[in-house]
């Protein structure tokens, strides 16, 4: 399949988007955040990162 969407153009290296999620999912990133010493939005980057880029977590 081929990707046929136009390249996203940022003006800066990070931009701001908004998603909602279940609580239930937010309280399981918080305690893995918590747990690695990460944030909520560093989880959710690595986790979007690993399965974006196909790589898996041991």
């Amino acid at each position: 399949m081929t990707d046929k969407s136009d390249p996203i153009k940022c003006s800066d290296d990070t931009e701001q988007i908004v998603i909602n999620l279940p609580c239930r999912l937010v309280e399981r990133v918080k305690r893995y955040g918590d747990e690695h010493g990460n944030t909520i939005t560093g989880v959710v980057i690595e986790a979007l990162d690993a399965l974006l880029g196909g790589r898996t977590v041991k």
